[in-house]
């Protein structure tokens, strides 16, 4: 099986799959030229809120404008203080900066890789207005726990679910909510690898509070609720109709496309948490994990060796991420409000993690090829 074509996300196999419908539903489109605003775009809204079990759904143009967007429908000022996990891609940070903001970084747990509940209140000041947890890799960070601490301080909460649409979070008083539902605006990306991915760019808000859906749907027009008329300054940012219609479609398909996933990440576990110098992800017991990457921690090992040894079987791996946000050069006029902290987890992690293919066209032979490539570079 050498030299075979292995994916880290294997978009065109899962496309083959659903071609029929792809076709035809991008070709409605073209169509009917409704490129901008088509009937796609109200539908696809309507059925994810189904889904999700949320009151509003509004599309934009990709998970970091639903991340901007959302903190400027909370009315949120320059020199505002949000908070955000360290270890995590850049985007939930950045437009904290961006909008003038103060991004401030707080060290992850161990196990789940997701914002630690224990040192978030630690960093909460007068200033703070907002907590972007960000449920990483497919499973939720602990809403509970940050939902209790958000209401002492009356602080706003900003779900970052671009890696967990779909993903079950279990709530203390025994219901179920998705992803992203919970806190008081939930955003998502639909970049073309994410578990519902798009054939370009797209991403959408969810929110129960009419208010800000009424906000959100004006911020993303230009600042118009009356066309012509700008109430606000807002933004260009729409989710366009090809997209759409691809999105209605695959949709359809998402909890298969979770399942797979989850399958093939218990075939993983199976064969590599045996190894001593593997540690197999953490699953919570807040919330089932859909598996957007599968990230392993490598213990006592060089890991660019571990990459290379992969590569010469035609195994592609990722390392997400080698660089903590507290290290990076662009966060460096945050150093002082950031200082009074320390990231040994974050740091850690950035050391060990490497993930493997994952998505949803993974097979047992595939899968078994990699395994024995993984372990025969600790024989």
């Amino acid at each position: 099986m050498e030299n075979n074509n292995i994916q880290m996300c294997d978009l065109k196999g899962q496309y083959l799959k659903i071609k029929p419908e792809i076709d035809s539903a991008i070709q409605q489109v073209i169509d009917s030229t409704a490129f901008i605003k088509g009937k796609d775009v109200g539908l696809f809204q309507d059925n994810l809120a189904k889904y999700l079990g949320v009151k509003h759904v509004i599309g934009c143009a990709n998970g970091t404008d639903a991340l901007q967007i959302a903190l400027m429908a909370l009315g949120l000022k320059p020199g505002d203080e949000v908070i955000t996990p360290d270890f995590t891609f850049i985007a939930t940070v950045e437009v904290v900066a961006l909008l003038g903001m103060v991004p401030v970084l707080v060290d992850v747990d161990t196990l789940s890789f997701t914002i630690d509940t224990k040192k978030l209140e630690e960093a909460i000041t007068p200033k703070t207005k907002a907590i972007i947890p960000v449920h990483l890799f497919g499973q939720c960070a602990n809403m509970d726990e940050i939902m209790k601490i958000a209401k002492k301080h009356g602080i706003y909460v900003v779900e970052d679910t671009a890696q967990a649409l779909g993903a079950d979070y279990y709530l203390n008083d025994g219901s179920k909510a998705k992803a992203g539902t919970v806190g008081d605006i939930g955003t998502t990306s639909f970049f073309p690898s994410k578990n519902l991915g798009c054939y370009g760019d797209g991403g959408a808000l969810f929110t129960n509070n009419d208010d800000l859906a009424n906000e959100i749907r004006s911020i993303t027009n230009h600042g118009m609720k009356v066309r012509y008329h700008h109430d606000r300054i807002g933004v260009n940012s729409r989710l366009d109709t090809i997209q759409a219609a691809i999105l209605n479609v695959k949709l359809k398909y998402l909890e298969q496309y979770n399942s797979a996933r989850i399958k093939a990440a218990d075939y993983y576990d199976s064969k590599l948490k045996s190894c001593s110098r593997l540690v197999v992800p953490n699953r919570v017991k807040w919330s089932n994990h859909i598996f957007h990457q599968y990230t392993l921690k490598v213990i006592d090992t060089n890991r660019d060796e571990l990459i290379k040894h992969l590569a010469s079987f035609g195994i592609p791996s990722m390392v997400y991420y080698p660089v903590p946000l507290h290290k990076q050069k662009a966060f460096e006029p945050y150093k002082s409000v950031n200082g009074n902290f320390d990231y040994p987890v974050s740091d850690f992690l950035a050391n060990t993690v490497i993930s493997l293919p994952m998505h949803t066209e993974m097979d047992e032979a595939t899968l078994n090829f990699i395994c024995d490539k993984v372990l025969s570079f600790f024989k």
